[in-house]
């Protein structure tokens, strides 16, 4: 399998999209001034107290209080407090940050106890966001800390190192376990993950290093701001994706803006030294998804209705509680001797597409799937059986329960951010609603007055028209096109440019630093 990595930077968002073989199976949008994302530390302030749900609510500058259950405070949360305490007691320029490594560890705090007896109403605390905000929830919170890097997880205020279970062989386990026990600083837990099987002590001390120094360089900023604030940031979403997946089979990594990509050179020359030549600068005139055929695969994928093998389909329903799914056969039709033969197979496939779907959308929480009724126990086993299969690769924590006897699946699958929803229908861009719109034949017309507006009015040279690729191809077609009669006539810095993202008559136009230029025209049908 050939794996492939795409990023859209764009002013406004940046776009991450992994291919498998050339299949879109993840795409993630970032807004370029988000802010609470998963693994961000702040300095937050207790807000209120919960006692019946045994949880406390956080300001941490998001408009909604985020949450902090007593489950999530740590074990070591009596230890974080007294460390923070002497930080926050410190006067500005008098004294350095406390040392983690030569303080004494408190006893950890009791597993059933109430979080009115650890906090109180205006205390200010160190958390980590572990949920973004979803729908109209706040952020969820946990105070025990830590730096994921590509091979190891480092939690300071603790003392142990923990060894992934997937690693099964118990000699490599013994091996890891005393390498990072003779490496890691002193009251900083480690937790080794499963990419870190065979690496060897220097590429394990390497990103020690480097997640000691982020925890350094960031945790001084709390003697500095008053709460709420952020302390840390997590990496930027593209490298921070790209340390959770990156694996041998990525083939290549396609980035169109100047910055990301040296971002993310850096990081793969760090995570694998020697690779880093599979980064590679998008410099082609089309838009960087449309080239590489994820704008169509977008468009086919995110609707209401997905279609996958032989005219079968899905209907996906997004409510607030959970994710429902229905199987349909679509316009397959067979004998009754073959209506077992037909359901398995139509709900095999389905369970790949399903699979796929949980990835690319990132659905979160209970997914319910209506599949086709099977008569035959055997068959619904397999089924059960190939679903778990077609979901192994799937990096977020899942749970599946085998078909129940109205023949639907449960699903249950770690949530961390909202859902991807991807809107896949077009608005008229020319009508506002109204469904009359002017002669098409006069659209060009209408380009070319713009065109001579930024020309001429503007003084804008250099640029570039984003249409639809239908548009696109009449306005290049001919002996003598008219994009050529738009150069000779105007500017020859015009660039005309098809876009598979934009509406039959819609259009933009992109001066040379990449930003959008406002010629859109004011609702005029009446």
């Amino acid at each position: 399998m050939i794996s492939e990595l795409v990023v859209d930077v764009q002013p406004k968002e940046v776009s991450i999209a992994v291919l498998e073989d050339k299949n879109l199976v993840e795409l993630q949008k970032e807004a370029r001034n988000v802010s609470f994302a998963v693994g961000d530390i702040y300095l937050g302030k207790v807000k209120k107290l919960m006692p019946g749900l045994n949880a406390a609510f956080i300001d941490v500058g998001y408009k909604k209080d985020a949450f902090l259950h007593y489950l999530d405070l740590g074990p070591n949360f009596n230890t974080q407090q007294k460390f923070l305490k002497q930080a926050l007691g410190e006067q500005k320029g008098d004294k350095k940050i406390p040392t983690i490594s030569k303080m004494q560890l408190l006893p950890e705090i009791e597993k059933d106890g109430s979080i009115s007896n650890v906090l109180k109403v205006g205390q200010e605390v160190l958390v980590q966001i572990a949920k973004e905000p979803i729908s109209t929830k706040g952020p969820r919170l946990t105070s025990e800390l830590s730096f994921a890097g590509r091979y190891i997880v480092l939690i300071p205020f603790a003392d142990k190192v923990s060894v992934s279970t997937k690693i099964k062989s118990s000699e490599e386990r013994a091996r890891l376990r005393q390498l990072i026990q003779s490496i890691k600083p002193k009251n900083f837990s480690v937790i080794v993950r499963t990419s870190s099987e065979g690496k060897r002590v220097a590429e394990l001390d390497h990103e020690l290093k480097t997640l000691l120094k982020r925890w350094e360089e960031n945790i001084p900023k709390i003697t500095k701001v008053k709460a709420p604030a952020l302390i840390y940031e997590e990496t930027a979403r593209a490298v921070a994706l790209l340390r959770d997946i990156f694996n041998p089979s990525f083939q290549n990594i396609y980035v169109n803006d100047a910055d990301i990509y040296h971002n993310i050179r850096d990081y793969v020359s760090l995570i694998a030294p020697g690779r880093e030549e599979i980064v590679q600068r998008y410099t082609g005139e089309l838009p960087i998804f449309d080239n590489f055929a994820i704008t169509k695969q977008i468009k086919s994928l995110f609707g209401r209705t997905v279609t996958y093998k032989s005219g079968a389909y899905l209907i996906i329903e997004h409510t607030e509680a959970m994710h429902v799914i229905d199987v349909n056969s679509g316009n397959r039709s067979k004998g009754s001797d073959a209506q077992e033969k037909t359901a398995i197979d139509v709900n095999t496939a389905a369970a790949d597409e399903i699979a796929r779907q949980l990835r690319l959308r990132d659905m979160g929480g209970i997914i319910v799937v209506d599949f086709i009724d099977m008569a035959e126990a055997a068959n619904r086993q397999k089924l059960f059986e190939h679903m778990t299969k077609a979901m192994a690769n799937d990096r977020a924590k899942h749970n599946i329960l085998p078909l129940s006897k109205f023949g639907l699946m449960q699903i249950t699958r770690q949530r961390v951010r909202p859902a991807m929803d991807v809107d896949t229908s077009e608005a008229c861009p020319t009508c506002f609603g109204t469904g009359t719109i002017k002669p098409s034949i006069l659209f060009t017309d209408s380009l070319e007055g713009k065109i001579d507006c930024l020309v001429n009015k503007h003084n804008v040279k250099k640029f570039a028209l984003h249409v639809h690729p239908y548009v696109a191809a009449f306005i290049k077609s001919g002996k003598f096109p008219l994009s050529w009669k738009w150069k000779l006539k105007y500017s020859m810095g015009i660039k005309v440019i098809p876009n598979q993202s934009l509406g039959f008559l819609e259009y933009k136009f992109i001066d040379s630093d990449k930003n959008e230029l406002d010629m859109m025209e004011e609702k005029e049908i009446k």
